[in-house]
């Protein structure tokens, strides 16, 4: 049998947003006993920067959604709190910004008058499906779909940004009603993951910028959860052994639904039928670093759309010089198939390809881009995909199997928000809820032990109480006590392991 490497109350596993803020949350509860194990060399998950063209781009989440309402979004009073650089973002005039594969923009008429057909043909389709019991897959099957039957380019990119960007969500989008409908991009040279760190450093011990606690473990890719009702064990890949009372599931939903980690015993089966039902979208942002611009700026052009045949080939594109002015970087995103088929290729015939469609809008005669950088978050082990997408119209009761508890496990992640799924403050009010669970359980288990032991004391006081006897009464009494006692109250005895 392996020998345990660490003994804790509560196992974190993952160093996402999530796993952050559930640590924090225990450990501002007294609970500090803890271990996170991650499985990469740095904390974050799917918040990662990387320098890119002398500049800090944002590989995963990029924007912090919702701001402008009545209600403060938590992770933009985070962003306040640490001097965040961000700017805002207006998606809505890339609609007016559609380049053909001739170079010319459609006029904003026609452009509008798609997209309103779209809109249109979506709604319709969405309030003819009834749902009800007997119909749940099928609906379900139905909102995975486009909404409408595109054939024209322009209806093939209005179709695209419409269904993978605007309503991919349930309407009306909690995340705007609830905190306001504007964006920011975040452009800090620090990068997004500096929130993680500002959080971690205030129950993790840390030294310039660093995080030094032996209770972060990094590079612990964890394979094996056994759990039972008095515990939990956590194999890793090193071999090493961690054992615990309770542990926290931070993994996304994609690693869920590989084979990364075993259970021991195997999860129930309304949990993985409840983890399969939710779909995994793939989100590819592609940097492009050129030796000069080339492309319009200014109000009302960040983002430009490019009409093909095919839908979703390298169709919505963002100039960086908002950002980041005078870094020369385009960024294009592909979505779940066709983020997929770039990932498998190489970076220069993704290159290529990229070049080909920025020619068709803008001229033979452009430079050829001088660097690339193509993040594969679906080929990632410890990611497999970018965010949850639950169907359009999706029964609740999947959201809350995927967040229940199985015994000693707790999940927790945007993809456990019902509200908030596929937002970061949706996986930063997760691992917050989980963990003030958690910490109630344990404290639970905390009374329990204490009233258990008061009861096997008990004996043990009223024993000692006796002893106040006279002298005279102590040996009267010994004489009429069994052998045991007496050998007990003669000294010659010891308390009983029990009591103890």
């Amino acid at each position: 049998m392996d020998s345990p490497c660490s003994r804790s109350s509560v196992i974190i596993i993952g160093a996402g947003v999530s796993g952050i803020s559930a640590a924090k949350t225990l450990a501002e509860n007294g609970i500090e006993d803890i271990v996170i194990l991650e499985a990469s060399d740095r904390i974050g998950g799917r918040v990662r920067n990387e320098k890119f063209g002398g500049v800090s781009v944002e590989l995963g989440a990029g924007w912090i959604a919702g701001v402008g309402g009545k209600e403060s979004n938590p992770v933009w009073e985070l962003a306040a709190k640490s001097g965040l650089r961000t700017c805002f973002s207006d998606y809505s005039n890339a609609r007016y910004n559609i380049y053909d594969r001739s170079g010319k923009i459609f006029p904003s008429g026609v452009a509008a008058d798609s997209y309103k057909k779209a809109v249109d043909s979506a709604i319709a389709k969405l309030k003819n499906l009834e749902v009800d019991n007997s119909k749940v897959g099928e609906v379900m099957k139905a909102a995975t779909e486009p909404p409408s039957s595109p054939k024209t380019p322009i209806e093939l990119a209005i179709d695209f940004i419409l269904h993978d960007f605007e309503m991919a969500e349930v309407e009306p989008i909690s995340t705007y009603v609830d905190f306001g409908e504007r964006e920011f991009l975040v452009a800090d040279e620090r990068g997004y993951v500096c929130l993680l760190y500002k959080m971690a450093e205030e129950f993790l011990c840390s030294s310039g910028g660093k995080i030094l606690d032996s209770r972060l473990q990094l590079n612990k890719v964890v394979r094996e959860l056994q759990h039972s009702r008095n515990g939990v064990t956590v194999k890793t890949e090193d071999g090493c052994v961690y054992e615990a009372n309770y542990v926290i599931l931070s993994v996304s939903v994609g690693v869920l639904q590989s084979d990364l980690i075993s259970f021991e015993p195997p999860l129930p089966r309304w949990k993985t039928e409840a983890i399969e039902k939710c779909d995994v979208m793939v989100y590819t942002k592609i940097f492009l670093k050129f030796p000069h611009k080339f492309w319009p700026s200014g109000p009302e052009k960040e983002f430009f759309i490019y009409a093909h045949e095919r839908r979703g080939y390298y169709t919505f594109w963002q100039h960086m010089d908002n950002a980041y002015p005078g870094s020369n970087i385009l960024v294009v995103t592909l979505t779940n198939g066709e983020s997929q088929r770039v990932e498998a290729q190489s970076d220069e015939e993704t290159m290529k390809e990229a070049m080909e469609v920025l020619r068709d809008m803008f001229g033979p005669n452009i430079p050829t881009a001088t660097d690339i950088l193509v993040p594969r978050w679906w080929n990632n082990r410890f990611q497999r995909g970018s965010y949850s997408n639950y169907p359009i119209i999706s029964n609740n009761q999947v959201v809350s199997s995927i967040r229940a508890p199985v015994g000693r496990i707790f999940f927790t992640g945007e993809h456990t928000s019902e509200k908030f799924n596929g937002y970061v403050h949706g996986g930063y009010l997760a691992g917050i809820d989980t963990g003030k669970v958690v910490v109630e359980k344990v404290m639970k288990e905390k009374e329990r032990n204490s009233e258990s032991q008061n009861f096997l004391l008990e004996p043990l006081l009223a024993l000692t109480g006796s002893l106040t006897l006279t002298h005279t009464e102590a040996v009267s009494g010994l004489q009429k006590c069994d052998i045991p006692t007496q050998l007990y109250l003669s000294g010659k005895l010891g308390i009983p392991e029990a009591i103890l």
